[in-house]
């Protein structure tokens, strides 16, 4: 190596970037006309390197060969009487090696002012059209910009397997006013793993951190973001996303929904040779082939999926992400995904998303105390930590991070065409004192338990989700009475256009585990859901958290030997299906899977082999038919209009009686569920309408393992008073059954 030269920069400055201290990289390395010095002058840091030479890029000569002013490999040189600045590459001798490199410290903060204000104001929805990393080409240089935010550090390098892991290479611009960083590496591009180095304030160097923005991540153990290649992928679901837009029709249509966590939906037989995903998982490819024709077979309207954002921990189902822009690698890339969204679309399935805002890992590599501060996060552990989870909350106050949430929520339905969101754990975002003690929370500023700047994130997301697409649907899975939670934003709700109906869930569930003989001391547990079913706009939800845990399966729920407890799951489901509510169930509850759902493994297909288990599987296919044909089963699901009780007060022999109604000019559906083992000749009902009511469903048919207990198809009325209605019906009614009747008017 040369003798040393004199730097033109002071001892204290050549110090600092040698150390990696210097606060303004980019005012000291690349090309610049120096004040004391007549023409241009470069200068680049490059560890290990033994020369460096600067070779114009427009007739690739030799310019000047740069002295070597610090032995850490700090090079400085003046180009002569050349004042303005041109394009040039860097010639570099290693030991063994010669390179010729783009010196990324040439190039112009590529940041536009007016993102940075939105996004320092809390309001930027597409803050992942810049942050992060992106393939782009500058001046003909094609590379990767990489920004991020962490405006409490000292100082943030790039790293990966482009610069050896070295923190020292590729030290990032700050832009003091908004704490984001960046920089554009030319020639690093798709497929390249990296991170960021970030010292904190004090200098101090934290661990290496994964891009909160990132597009995809390595796979596990990995835990490494990677540029991905800008997407070129040709969807084909103009026409659904048309429709659905301009339709926004779920409130009157028919919503059955399907909940998949797809590690576990189905596997492969033998793990994949090369090891392009996870082992044993299906790809979002082959999830396409065998997934998307099955929800269509068994008649849903929407597949919901269990997160997909990228997670580092099996066993958190999803629900503890690491990569909100990330789709997990397990199953494929972020093309693959598409692919899979727009198979869905094109076999007339919506596809709808968990997204999780309420609370992240504590990964070293993840989001908590990104820049050695509590930055995503909450500082105040009694705001910012959750006590059942062992997780961080981010804090719904900070504008940048209104910004991250709101903008990823808006990237799956931009970006995806994803359907709709089912957001996460909303009670424990809304409430302050969540499972907390006395002492253990902070009030708001008026002293109350709701947490207000949660809440105006909610709206935030829900009010700007709804305007660029308004025929998603925005789930709310929320436990508690929070008043409006699917009521507009400015009539003073959360904006939401679903809330999960979790009281009907428990209270229906508990009903359903005990023995017949005692049903009637609790037959409101059945009713009472129609007391506030109207409140709200319901989904009535069946989900994996019913089937996991201890809890055991839906099937071994239900009391009784083996036929009682499939005839109990069969009328369960007719109720459900035939009650005001969307409904959502859970993948393996449709051929009432005997054991609880195991994460680490398939379902039990072979079950279907038996024929109680395919006759659950056919009554499924068939109350979807039927619940989309009938249009008094869906028009009013959230309207009181569309519901009547004709008997619900028979608690002596659990049996329950309503009618269902449309829109004006359709026909009413007549609804009898029998939650005993006790079948009955010539029962009677009250109806409202003369007619002949068609036997359309009875979930004790044969065909589904039942006794065939029913009415040949359906009962002519009688002109004779009863119950308080105009006219009588004459029923056989089966036992442990839900039939449904459709009125036609008579000839």
């Amino acid at each position: 190596m040369n003798n040393l030269a004199k730097s033109l920069l002071d001892n204290e400055t050549v110090k600092a970037i040698v150390n990696v201290q210097h606060q303004n990289i980019f005012s000291v390395l690349g090309m610049h006309n120096h004040p004391t010095v007549s023409g241009l002058i470069v200068r680049a840091f490059l560890p290990e390197a033994m020369s460096v030479e600067v070779i114009d890029s427009k007739n690739n000569k030799l310019v000047a060969t740069l002295n070597i002013v610090d032995q850490a490999g700090l090079f400085e040189g003046k180009l002569g009487r050349r004042r303005n600045i041109f394009d040039y590459r860097l010639r570099v001798h290693y030991k063994n090696e010669s390179v010729i490199v783009d010196d990324p410290y040439r190039y112009p903060s590529l940041l536009k002012p007016q993102d940075l204000y939105l996004f320092c104001e809390g309001t930027h929805e597409q803050t992942y059209q810049w942050m992060g990393s992106h393939e782009i080409t500058v001046n003909n240089a094609q590379g990767t910009h990489f920004v991020l935010w962490a405006p409490d550090a000292s100082r943030v390098s790039v790293v990966g397997d482009f610069n050896f892991w070295d923190g020292r290479r590729h030290v990032m611009r700050k832009h003091p006013g908004s704490g984001v960083w960046e920089i554009f590496l030319p020639n690093v591009t798709a497929s390249a793993s990296y991170k960021y180095e970030i010292a904190d304030r004090n200098g101090e160097i934290q661990a290496l951190k994964a891009d909160p923005y990132t597009f995809s991540m390595q796979l596990a153990p990995g835990t490494a973001s990677k540029v991905i290649q800008n997407s070129d992928y040709q969807w084909q679901d103009e026409q659904w996303i048309n429709e659905r837009d301009s339709s926004s029709n779920h409130y009157n249509g028919a919503v059955a929904i399907y909940e998949v966590h797809l590690g576990s939906w189905k596997r492969n037989a033998e793990n994949n040779a090369d090891n392009t995903h996870a082992p044993s998982y299906l790809t979002y490819r082959e999830l396409a082939e065998q997934l998307v024709p099955y929800v269509v077979e068994m008649g849903f309207t929407h597949l919901q999926l269990m997160p997909v954002s990228e997670y580092p921990f099996d066993g958190s189902w999803g629900y503890q992400p690491i990569g909100l822009f990330a789709p997990t690698a397990r199953f494929g890339s972020a093309e693959d995904f598409k692919f899979f969204v727009d198979c869905c679309h094109r076999a007339g399935i919506g596809l709808l998303l968990d997204w999780v805002p309420g609370h992240f890992p504590t990964d070293e590599h993840g989001t908590g105390k990104f820049d050695g501060t509590c930055l995503y996060e909450h500082e105040d552990v009694r705001k910012g930590f959750h006590p059942d989870w062992q997780t961080l909350i981010y804090n719904y106050g900070r504008a940048e991070v209104q910004s991250y949430l709101i903008s990823n929520a808006i990237y799956w339905l931009d970006q995806f065409h994803i359907d709709g969101l089912r957001v996460d754990a909303v009670a424990s975002m809304l409430y302050l004192d969540y499972s907390r003690a006395a002492g253990e929370w902070l009030p708001n500023v008026h002293g109350g338990r709701e947490n207000l700047e949660a809440i105006e994130l909610l709206q935030q997301v829900n009010t700007r989700s709804y305007a660029k697409h308004p025929g998603v649907m925005m789930i709310a899975e929320e436990s508690t009475a929070w008043p409006g939670v699917s009521k507009p934003v400015d009539g003073g709700g959360l904006g939401f256009g679903f809330k999960w109906n979790m009281g009907w869930m428990n209270d229906t569930l508990n009903f359903m585990a005990r023995d017949p003989i005692h049903r009637q001391h609790h037959h409101s547990e059945m009713t009472f859901g129609l007391v506030y079913s109207f409140s709200e706009n319901f989904v009535l939800p069946i989900s994996h958290d019913e089937v996991v845990h201890g809890k055991g399966s839906l099937l071994n729920k239900m009391p009784g030997d083996d036929w009682q407890k499939f005839a109990n799951l069969r009328a369960y489901y007719g109720f459900m299906w035939t009650h005001p509510g969307k409904k959502l169930l859970f993948m393996g509850c449709e051929f009432a899977q005997r054991d609880e759902w195991n994460h680490d493994q398939s379902l039990d297909w072979h079950l279907l082999e038996q024929s109680n288990h395919k006759g659950v599987q056919t009554l499924i296919k068939d109350l979807n038919r039927t619940y989309k044909s009938i249009p008094a089963l869906h028009e009013l699901d959230c309207d009181g209009s569309g519901f009547e009780w004709l008997d619900s007060q028979n608690n002596k022999q659990s049996i329950l009686i309503y009618l269902r109604k449309g829109q004006a000019g359709t026909a009413p559906a007549l609804v009898v569920v029998n939650l005993t083992p006790t079948s009955y000749e010539n029962f009677y009902v009250g109806v409202p309408l003369s007619g002949f009511y068609r036997e359309c469903l009875n979930t004790d048919s044969s065909i589904y393992g039942g006794s065939n207990i029913g009415n040949g198809g359906g009962v002519n009325s009688v002109n004779e008073p009863y119950a308080g209605q105009d006219n009588l019906l004459i029923l056989s009614v089966p036992p442990l059954a839900t039939m449904i009747f459709q009125w036609q008017a008579n000839e």
